[in-house]
């Protein structure tokens, strides 16, 4: 018989369902018999002991909430009855010593990547387009459907194929209907005239002006990381002229992130003293470009070490399942890429909330955990100043599996993170410089932190989810693990891969986070793409923290 309930931690005073239990349960537990009190439905939470009104609930081994009124021993615990609350953290208290998993089994493996002259190793080699100005952001679809459609990096989607169908019934006067049996993955292509180039990627955003200049400047840093990534082989700009987000502090911001910065970069500015019309501009656009992706085309695939791998992870639409199994078992795949000496990353701040001490503990120095600290402070106060908290994060879906504070969902959200040492911590628009796990703020929302990660440098990311999240990121190919088995089959063409048989018992989480890195090192040497890739799924936005003007 399946086990039905889970203990995360042995200090711990809820336990979580592992399928749906019906209200006078007996439940038997370390000793302890407990009645349910209500129906829990799988992925919920009930208590081992009565909690009176302002008593502690535990989860993770950590504070998840205080309870709102008295909850019986078995008995629910949801919205009604708990509220979000947290242990507060005062810096590095103790030294961490981490003992690394064993990755004999991958110590010799490499992948198939393209070593850039700065010594990074990309996943894929794409030529980037970008705005400086979201004023541009016309110029660049049309520049889209020009090199997509001319050089055949993309097929006819089967929904535009609807609706041909629809309008051939139309002129034929025939019933309107969708023919369903003719539906087909929507697939990106290489250019075979472009075989080593993996694709061309056009940003848009809606920043570069009209905000305070802080936001402008900090759009040019993340752009210039976007840039720095070693899975963009060149890149072409596009700018208006009278924007904030100025070519010059574009060009600082580059080449404050690396001096010595040497891919194909071409620039364009439509109101330029000497320009001669936006159509003469685009010319130039396409001529330069095709130009760039002949010389990067020239570069292929060499063997490099795991170490080179770059990941960052995350999680969405997340679930009462995301905690004990997607996010613990790309967390141990995240001890794994450290143990072998490559990077980590992790994002979302306001889901760090409540685990805040335990990372201080784990930075490598002082300065890092007081880093960290100041940005989860500074954080909180910005949300407060604009009448919101931490404490508003959990969205209905999250609640409706579960998820009932944020600090529950911290502390799940924060297996993904493994148990390596905090080697730095990151602002948003910041690149990576030091191996092993970094911390880089962003906010929860899925694209603000996966765009973060991608500036930082992510040359790959691991994106959890329990209730399906379509979320993609234009330069790091995202792969989709779904905490559950249900959601991997009512969703198959979003989920790269299933943990749901954690769940059954099927699989350790240390057997499912060595299948991720095998599936990692396949994805990084081009040999298979993930499902957001084939959907052509690339979502950007940019943070902006400021008011605009």
């Amino acid at each position: 018989m399946s086990q039905t309930f889970l203990q995360i931690n042995p200090t711990d005073n809820l336990l979580v369902a592992l399928q749906d239990l019906p209200k006078g349960t007996v439940i038997q537990h370390n000793g302890n018999e407990i009645t349910l009190q209500d129906d829990i439905a799988a992925k919920h939470k009930f208590t081992t002991e009565a909690i009176a009104k302002e008593g502690k609930a535990t989860m993770y081994g950590v504070l998840v909430g205080l309870a709102s009124q008295d909850i019986p021993k078995g008995g629910l615990i949801h919205t009604f009855n708990l509220h979000h609350a947290a242990t507060d953290f005062v810096g590095k208290q103790q030294e961490y010593n981490w003992t690394a998993p064993d990755v004999s089994k991958f110590q010799n493996r490499t992948f198939n990547g393209y070593h850039r002259a700065d010594g990074q190793v990309g996943t894929q080699n794409y030529w980037l387009v970008i705005p400086l100005v979201f004023c541009e952001n016309r110029n660049i679809e049309l520049l889209k459907n020009a090199f997509l459609n001319g050089l055949g990096f993309q097929k006819m989607d089967p929904f535009t194929q609807k609706v041909q169908q629809l309008g051939k019934q139309l002129a034929e006067g025939k019933a309107l209907e969708i023919d369903t049996a003719s539906s087909a993955s929507v697939l990106v292509h290489k250019s075979s005239q472009f075989p080593n180039v993996d694709g061309i990627k056009f940003l848009t955003h809606e920043s570069g002006c009209g905000e305070n200049k802080d936001d402008s400047l900090n759009l040019c840093a993340l752009l210039a990381g976007y840039c720095l990534n070693p899975n963009v082989g060149g890149i072409t700009v596009l700018s208006l002229g009278c924007q904030h987000s100025q070519i010059e502090v574009f060009k600082e911001k580059l080449k404050e992130k690396d001096p010595n910065f040497s891919k194909p970069l071409y620039i364009f500015e439509q109101q330029q003293d000497n320009g001669s019309g936006v159509e003469n501009m685009l010319n130039e656009v396409i001529l330069q470009t095709f130009k760039g992706l002949v010389e990067i085309n020239k570069q292929t695939r060499k063997p490099a070490p795991l170490s080179a791998l770059r990941v960052g992870v995350k999680c969405g639409g997340s679930d009462g399942f995301s905690g004990i199994s997607a996010n613990p078992a790309i967390g141990h795949t995240a001890d794994l890429v450290v143990g072998l000496g490559g990077t980590v990353m992790i994002a979302e701040f306001p889901e760090l909330c409540g685990v805040e001490q335990e990372l201080q503990n784990r930075s490598v120095t002082k300065e890092i955990a007081d880093n960290f600290g100041f940005l989860m402070r500074e954080y909180a106060r910005r949300a407060a100043l604009v009448g919101a908290g931490f404490d508003m994060n959990p969205s209905p879906g999250n609640i409706k599996d579960g998820l009932i504070t944020d600090a529950i969902k911290s502390a799940g959200a924060a297996k993904k993170a493994g148990s390596s040492p905090i080697e730095d911590v990151l602002g948003y628009g910041q690149y990576v410089t030091k191996k092993g796990l970094n911390l880089v703020c962003t906010p929860g929302n899925d694209v603000l932190a996966t765009t973060g990660m991608a500036g930082a440098g992510a040359t790959i990311q691991l994106f959890t989810t329990g209730l399906g999240t379509p979320t993609a990121n234009p330069i790091s190919p995202m792969v989709k693990l779904s905490t559950n088995t249900k959601l991997a089959v009512k969703l198959p063409e979003i989920i790269d891969i299933d943990c749901g048989p954690i769940i059954s018992g099927e699989k350790t989480v240390e057997q499912m986070g060595e299948e991720v890195l095998e599936y990692i090192i396949q994805l990084a040497s081009g040999e298979i793409n993930t499902k957001a890739m084939d959907l052509g799924q690339d979502d950007f936005m940019f943070w902006r923290r400021g008011v605009s003007l």
